[in-house]
């Protein structure tokens, strides 16, 4: 069984939360990119629960401001399911360019 497989219909997104409104309006503040967030959100959540993180990071090359962005959520599981993860926007972090310029 592959890792995809692993998650399959396991991760999803606090959707029909104030928290998920947040985090789609955060994401099209910073993000450069002409892709909908629509389409992103599976390789996203993957992305976290392979990498066992629970950020993940919009790169300077695809942010308006050409900064790095970190979008923090919390994990959440439940009971009855606890293979199923439940993300929860937690907020952003600009990440400060190492060298004090952009």
């Amino acid at each position: 069984m592959t890792r995809k497989e692993l998650y399959e219909n396991k991760l999803q997104m606090d959707y029909f939360s104030y928290n998920y409104i947040r985090f789609e309006e955060d994401f099209q503040k910073y993000s450069a990119m002409n892709v909908p967030l629509t389409f992103l959100i599976d390789d996203i959540l993957r992305t976290m629960a392979m990498n066992q993180k629970n950020y993940f990071v919009l790169n300077k090359g695809n942010a308006k401001d050409g900064r790095e962005h970190r979008f923090y959520f919390r994990v959440v599981t439940e009971k009855e399911c606890p293979r199923n993860r439940i993300y929860v926007y937690a907020g952003v972090k600009i990440v400060a360019s190492r060298f004090g310029r952009r």
